[in-house]
């Protein structure tokens, strides 16, 4: 496939994608204390499906998601010509290789590469899915580094709710459920702030906008 059809069906995968998870979940995003600027960011989120960040990237406006990539483990993404396709080409994945063992190189200069183009980021701190009864996972450390290599980005909390619910682990088919995303006020690393207070803060910031429950 020539660049200009490996476009055209990018294009056309990414439309069938957004109104799937639009018929599916009727997500709607909830910007409390942020707007949808066309304003560089890192969306940092909770992590309970495979379809985190297909929620988050439908609901932002046309001219923003152009713009933002998420940040995914290769091991998945790659495991398929399909998934491949999909992740490379219909939403310019940062894929990170989360083996320490075979990995080359370096998640957050990969991640900054990506924002050193101009790009914004959606990236899940927790590091894996959260499918315990835990409200959220201890985040590792790569959101810290990563904001304190890029201290004008803004970093904004995103709290997906019932995503887990409609495509539950194991299960082949979806079950129709209303789903929001919350984008909650930004932040950045505070000047001497070191990373067992940043990371503290940051979890909070996501915490405080999960529903009672955390759903």
């Amino acid at each position: 496939m020539d660049g200009r059809a490996l476009q055209v069906a990018a294009q056309a995968s990414a439309a069938l994608i957004v109104g799937f998870a639009r018929l599916v979940t009727a997500v709607r995003g909830i910007w409390d204390g942020i707007e949808p600027e066309p304003t560089q960011r890192i969306y940092f989120a909770n992590h309970a499906s495979h379809g985190d960040f297909v929620l988050i990237w439908t609901v932002l406006p046309r001219s923003l998601r152009a713009r933002t990539r998420p940040v995914a483990g290769s091991d998945y993404w790659l495991a398929s010509r399909l998934r491949s396709f999909i992740g490379r080409e219909v939403f310019r994945a940062v894929l990170i290789d989360r083996n320490p063992d075979t990995r080359q190189g370096d998640p957050v200069a990969q991640m900054g590469a990506a924002l050193e183009k101009g790009d914004s980021l959606i990236l899940f701190p927790e590091g894996t899915r959260n499918t315990g009864d835990e409200t959220l996972l201890p985040f590792k450390s790569g959101l810290y580094h990563l904001a304190a290599a890029h201290p004008d980005i803004d970093l904004v909390p995103v709290w997906i709710a019932n995503l887990n619910r409609v495509m539950p682990k194991g299960a082949l088919v979806p079950i129709p459920l209303i789903c929001t995303v919350t984008f909650g006020a930004p932040l950045r690393v505070g000047e001497g702030e070191d990373k067992a207070a940043f990371l503290g803060r940051a979890e909070r910031a996501l915490r405080d906008l999960a529903p009672e429950g955390g759903a």
